[in-house]
């Protein structure tokens, strides 16, 4: 396992779950403060490329909820495939498939590696805090259902993943603007979706080689898919998401009607 840096949470940071977090946005702060104790809870930083935890051991669970902070994305890879078959942004959670409470006791799947893709800084949350409030309110309880939905349907659109590249990359592109969506944590302001997605991990998602990835990328910057990367971008890695409907046309497209992809 790896060695991670922890401290205790500050007392404001109760105030940045409300305001940034899928399941705890707009709950009272102090309705909230009697269930989830800064004291009891810890921030870590979690390390690019070194394994959190394997999911679905038989016989073991977790002690607390990750939710995310900022950097990212956290991804679950499965084997032998080397697949990523989740991803996780900040605003987001995960681990509840592993507490062994709720829909997370018969949640079951094979072991797969739970990784920060990028170095990433969570809240861990207590088991008891996170049974507590889901007992007490109904909006987090229906909240943390939902976690269990998306992660579903996120693997129902990477099944729906063609071996034809541009829907493979779109089926994964909708997948992500459904979650985000979903969760309340996009779109920006201008209706776009913005994500950090490395060619690497749409490759390993789509299961695609890097190059047709890159391709296909490229045709869909000139169709105003999606943009360019600008030079004022903190990141190469940002995918930013013009046109989510005509995505959804390309992922549903069969392969005569993708008309900017050179290859049948």
């Amino acid at each position: 396992m790896a060695v991670k840096a922890k401290q205790s949470l500050e007392p404001d940071s109760l105030q940045l779950l409300i305001q940034g977090n899928c399941l705890f946005r707009g709950l009272d702060i102090d309705w909230l403060a009697n269930y989830v104790s800064p004291e009891q809870i810890v921030r870590e930083k979690l390390y690019s490329s070194r394994p959190v935890y394997t999911a679905f051991r038989p016989g073991v669970s977790l002690e607390f909820l990750y939710a995310i902070l900022a950097g990212g994305p956290i991804i679950i890879r499965s084997t032998p495939l080397d697949r990523v078959i989740a991803l996780s942004y900040p605003g987001s959670c995960f681990g509840m498939r592993n507490l062994a409470f709720a829909y997370g006791k018969i949640s079951q799947a094979f072991p797969s590696l739970v990784e920060a893709y990028k170095t990433t800084d969570v809240f861990k949350i207590p088991l008891a805090s996170v049974q507590a409030l889901y007992q007490e309110s109904e909006v987090f309880r229906d909240r943390y259902h939902l976690l269990f939905e998306l992660r579903a349907k996120f693997e129902y659109h990477l099944l729906n993943c063609s071996t034809h590249p541009p829907q493979a990359v779109a089926a994964l592109l909708r997948a992500l603007i459904y979650q985000e969506r979903s969760l309340g944590n996009q779109p920006q302001a201008d209706g776009t979706f913005v994500f950090d997605l490395p060619i690497d991990i749409i490759a390993r998602a789509s299961q695609l080689n890097h190059r047709t990835v890159e391709q296909v990328l490229k045709g869909m910057r000139q169709v105003k898919l999606i943009d360019s990367v600008k030079a004022t971008d903190p990141s190469s890695d940002t995918v930013r998401v013009l046109d989510p409907e005509g995505l959804k046309e390309v992922y549903g497209a069969t392969r005569d009607k993708v008309s900017w992809w050179p290859l049948r």
